[in-house]
């Protein structure tokens, strides 16, 4: 009898551990709700397109405020799609249109669901000088991580690549400013542009439909730089 209850006491504490980690790590496959995500705060007031498309202070950008061409790119980091962009399509924008200071990219986050969300948390604990190196890293392992039975175990690999200890990772994951933060900006991006689905390309103020080849953003950048540079 009395070695039953050690038992039964010992599966106790096993419940009791699993369910305090399954609060704290919470549901990594939980949906994105594709309509209003809520946010623990008041969500912000409606942006309309042109306010939606000023680039902010916050905002994480690669190239020049000069630049006559702006694209915001509206993304989440377990879609193959974006994928596919940042690894094939945008270094030959860099070089083409970045570099040359014909275009702005400025990169924000519409997670399709709660892994996305926490990766999205993570690429920003990891400050803005590192974000787009910590970015690629997400984007180019993404089939190990988002395809992981366990993708919080394989984000907390990742995190330390990217400098982060675990109890940063932790820190990171709780911490509601960010994450308010990232679905107020979905939000809006439904909201002011209708954006659905990813990766979604707003070009000098206009949500823009942009295939997947260099080719197809060539023929949309090349008479906006001209126009702006008349």
């Amino acid at each position: 009898m009395r070695n039953m209850l050690v038992f039964l006491g010992g599966i106790a504490v096993v419940l009791v551990v699993g369910v305090g980690l399954y609060q704290w790590l919470g549901d990594p496959t939980i949906s994105v709700p594709q309509s209003q995500p809520q946010a623990t705060t008041a969500p912000a007031p409606a942006a309309s397109g042109a306010e939606a498309a000023k680039v902010r202070a916050d905002d994480f950008v690669i190239g020049t405020p000069g630049a006559p061409v702006t694209v915001i790119e509206y993304a989440s980091l377990t879609c193959p799609h974006c994928a596919n962009f940042h690894k094939n399509i945008l270094p030959a924008l860099i070089s083409a249109y970045v570099d040359s200071g014909k275009m702005r990219l400025v990169y924000r986050d519409f997670p399709l669901d709660g892994v996305a969300l926490r990766a999205s948390m993570l690429a920003r604990c990891t400050g803005r000088e590192r974000f787009f190196g910590f970015l690629d890293i997400l984007y180019q392992r993404q089939a190990r991580w988002a395809g992981s039975a366990d993708p919080l175990a394989a984000l907390a690999r990742v995190a330390a690549l990217g400098g982060l200890s675990a109890d940063e990772f932790k820190a990171c994951l709780k911490n509601k400013t960010i994450e308010n933060k990232i679905l107020t900006q979905r939000q809006e991006a439904q909201r002011a542009f209708a954006v659905t689905s990813t990766p979604s390309f707003i070009i000098d103020g206009r949500l823009v439909a942009v295939g997947n080849t260099i080719a197809d953003f060539k023929a949309i950048l090349d008479p906006l730089v001209a126009k702006a540079r008349k």
